[in-house]
């Protein structure tokens, strides 16, 4: 199952860049283990997105509780389940 997570900024970007480190150590974990297929700021830089596998829905929601963003609460995630047709084959493992 593919998700992708929309992230949107509640907070200044001094204060998101703050927790970017962790962040983005924390997203590092998620694509060693396969959950996470890739992640990116927005441009301009209101947020970002994450597009994830996983093999359950409510595993987003614990992928997200993890998220630094979200723990030190300078972003909200919004989750889109997606079904891709055209160029699958480049997202299958």
């Amino acid at each position: 199952m593919l998700a992708i997570v929309l992230i949107a900024y509640r907070a200044s970007v001094d204060e998101v860049n703050a927790h970017t480190p962790a962040h983005r150590a924390y997203l590092a974990a998620l694509k060693e283990k396969g959950a996470l297929v890739a992640s990116g700021p927005f441009v301009p830089r209101t947020g970002g997105a994450l597009l994830l596998r996983v093999d359950r829905e409510d595993e987003i929601a614990a992928i997200i509780a993890g998220d630094p963003f979200h723990t030190n609460d300078v972003a909200d995630h919004e989750v889109k389940l997606w079904a891709p047709t055209i160029g699958r084959e480049l997202l299958d493992p």
